[in-house]
């Protein structure tokens, strides 16, 4: 990174993010371009026809902005026949989200640049946009997800507290159409506090067949991929569940779905799919010895551990809260080594 902060140039791969004052995304047909609004200040994360992303901004990021995602996707398939039944289960929102991850880190590595250099106001600039980067990432997450936490749960348990206050000053006060609306409220909120508690308990209790970096493979369509991201259930839309054709799924929507990194050598064109935990399996030893190549893998993983999956850096397991994964003691290995 240079000391102006004006450019930080790293390897990703063939994908734009543009940050500006025009709210628009564009599709040049090779591209994925991602318009993100901060005020004036503009960064781009940009390649076309090579592996390359970089983000250039100017400096003056002080003045206030909303900040506005839109996402097209990376891919479209230049060549006749390139499509395979496996671009069911891309995702854009699943890509989405893994660009935005890239742009936090890469702000929280310019805040402490900043810092290293005792920029301290740029630094306290960059503080504030990463902020309102952050705040946007809980609001995407909020509307994929849906209302399944533990706070909403509460607030509608607030909200029932005061309808029924409510409720009861109308009966004293004798004014009954009031009463009956608010029994009605009432009612529908008391079963809407249930599906979501039973929900919320869902997701708490959820166990994961698989685990970040994991290597795996497709069930159906082949490909080899890593695990870069899991949700407890379907996040994904009406419209893409009904593309994927969910419903057909032995275990439906409501199982754990994983993000996942497609190896390029398996299918180019994919890059990054949503894919239901039932139609993923564990690779055998020969498959974990084959090469695997992503433009993604340098972000989110240091590198592979002695069984050929994939170490997580710590933001990813912090995003997800998940454990950092330990290989099983095995003696044997030891013996080998000293006898070495």
């Amino acid at each position: 990174m240079v000391q102006n902060m004006s450019m930080s140039t790293v390897a990703i791969s063939q994908c734009s993010v543009f940050c500006g004052p025009n709210n628009e995304w564009r599709n040049s047909g090779q591209m994925k371009e991602i318009h993100i609004v901060f005020g004036v200040q503009r960064l781009y994360l940009c390649s076309h026809g090579r592996k390359t992303l970089s983000f250039v901004g100017q400096s003056d990021v002080s003045q206030p902005g909303n900040v506005r995602v839109e996402a097209g996707w990376l891919f479209r398939g230049g060549d006749k026949g390139s499509e395979s039944n496996a671009s069911c289960e891309r995702s854009e929102s699943a890509n989405e989200d893994i660009l935005m991850f890239f742009f936090q880190l890469d702000l929280a590595t310019r805040v402490q640049y900043a810092l290293n250099v005792e920029q301290y106001e740029i630094a306290q600039e960059l503080r504030n946009k990463l902020t309102e980067v952050e705040s946007e990432v809980i609001k995407l997450q909020e509307n994929r997800r849906g209302s399944a936490s533990k706070s909403e749960v509460q607030d509608i348990a607030i909200s029932l507290l005061r309808l029924r206050a409510d409720l009861q000053n109308a009966i004293q006060s004798e004014n009954y159409n009031l009463a009956a609306e608010l029994r009605d409220e009432i009612s529908k909120l008391e079963a809407e506090s249930l599906a979501a508690s039973v929900k919320a308990q869902a997701y708490e209790n959820v166990q994961y067949t698989f685990r970040l970096g994991q290597k795996v493979k497709h069930k159906i369509f082949g490909y080899h991929a890593v695990i870069c991201g899991m949700d407890p259930v379907c996040f994904e839309s009406k419209s893409w569940m009904e593309t994927a054709n969910i419903e057909k799924l032995a275990r439906g929507p409501d199982q754990p779905f994983y993000q996942v990194l497609v190896n390029v050598h398996d299918d180019p064109n994919l890059l990054v799919a949503y894919v239901p935990e039932e139609n993923l399996l564990t690779p055998d030893q020969q498959d974990m010895q084959d090469r695997f190549d992503h433009p993604y893998v340098s972000f989110l993983f240091y590198g592979a551990d002695a069984a050929g999956d994939l170490i997580p850096i710590k933001q990813l397991r912090e995003k997800y809260n998940q454990p950092r994964h330990e290989l099983p003691h095995d003696p044997q290995n030891e013996e080998d080594g000293k006898d070495a």
